[in-house]
C-alpha cells in the first residue's frame, strides 16, 4: 500500500449537503483525494455518486459545506472555471459527440490548452489509447461501446486534469472490456494523474483505489483503503454478493 500521508490534499470535500428542490440528495459528505491517489467512491444506483460528481463539477447546486481544489474554496465557482483550474470529468454514459470525428472530439478536451501544445497532447493521448490514431478520421459514433468509453477518457486527459473525475467508466460494458478500461485507469494513476473514480462495480473499483468511500442514501458509511474495504463483510454482502 502506497503511502500518501505526506502529499498534498488535490480536493477536500467537508460537509457537503445538496438537494433537488425540497429533496435532499447528500448529507454532509466529507471526502479527501491527495496527489496522485486513486480514491474510488462505490454505492448502489440512487445512492448519490452522480449528484457529489456534478457538484464537484459545479452543474450541482451546494445547499452547505465546502469543496476546496488545492486548498481554495471552489464551492460558488463556475463548473467553466473549474475546469480552467484543472478538473476534467469523464461523464456518465461517455456523452462523446457522434457525428464528430475522433480527433475533433479531442480537440474540443483540449479548448482551455494553448494551440501551440495540441500536436503533443494529441500524440500523447494517442500513445495512451492507440485505437484511436486508427479511426481518428471516423466519427464518435462508429466507435463500440469501449472505444467510446477511452474516447470519454482521452477527451478529458487533453485538459491536462490535476483532478480526473470518473463516472461510472464500466457502465454498459462487457466484462472483457471492463477489465481493459481499470487497466487504463490503473496505469493512468501510476502516471501520476490524481483519480476520483466514482463507479457501482464496487469490487473492480476497490481493487484498484488507494482508498475508498462507500456511499448510501447520500451519506459516507464505510471508508478506508480499497482493498481493506473489500474484506468488509458489509461491503461483501451489500456489494459483492457474498
Amino acid at each position: 500500500m502506497r503511502d500518501f500521508s505526506s502529499a498534498p490534499p488535490v480536493l477536500q470535500i467537508q460537509r457537503l449537503h445538496s438537494h433537488y428542490g425540497p429533496i435532499q440528495a447528500l448529507h454532509g459528505i466529507d471526502i479527501e483525494v491527495r496527489q496522485g491517489q486513486l480514491v474510488a467512491l462505490v454505492g448502489a444506483n440512487g445512492a448519490g455518486k452522480t449528484t457529489l460528481l456534478r457538484a464537484i463539477s459545479g452543474v450541482q447546486p451546494v445547499s452547505a459545506g465546502a469543496i476546496r481544489f488545492g486548498g481554495a474554496d471552489i464551492t460558488r465557482i463556475s463548473a467553466d472555471q473549474r475546469v480552467r483550474a484543472g478538473i476534467c470529468q469523464v461523464p456518465e454514459g461517455r456523452q462523446v459527440f457522434g457525428p464528430m470525428s475522433i480527433e475533433d472530439n479531442l480537440r474540443l478536451g483540449a479548448y482551455t490548452r494553448p494551440q501551440s501544445e495540441l500536436a503533443g497532447d494529441l500524440e500523447r493521448v494517442y500513445a495512451l489509447f492507440p485505437v484511436l490514431k486508427e479511426k481518428r478520421a471516423l466519427t464518435a459514433g462508429m466507435l463500440s461501446g469501449g472505444q467510446q468509453q477511452m474516447l470519454a477518457m482521452a477527451r478529458a486527459l487533453m485538459g491536462h486534469p490535476k483532478l480526473l473525475l470518473l463516472d461510472e467508466p464500466s457502465m454498459g460494458l462487457a466484462p472483457l472490456l471492463i477489465r481493459e478500461i481499470f487497466r487504463i485507469v490503473e496505469s493512468l494513476r501510476d502516471e501520476g494523474i490524481t483519480i476520483f473514480l466514482v463507479e457501482q462495480n464496487a469490487h473492480a473499483a476497490l481493487a484498484i483505489a488507494d482508498v475508498g468511500y462507500v456511499i448510501e442514501t447520500g451519506a459516507i458509511v464505510l471508508s478506508g483503503p480499497g482493498p481493506e474495504l473489500l474484506d468488509n463483510e458489509q461491503v461483501q454482502s451489500a456489494y459483492l454478493g457474498m
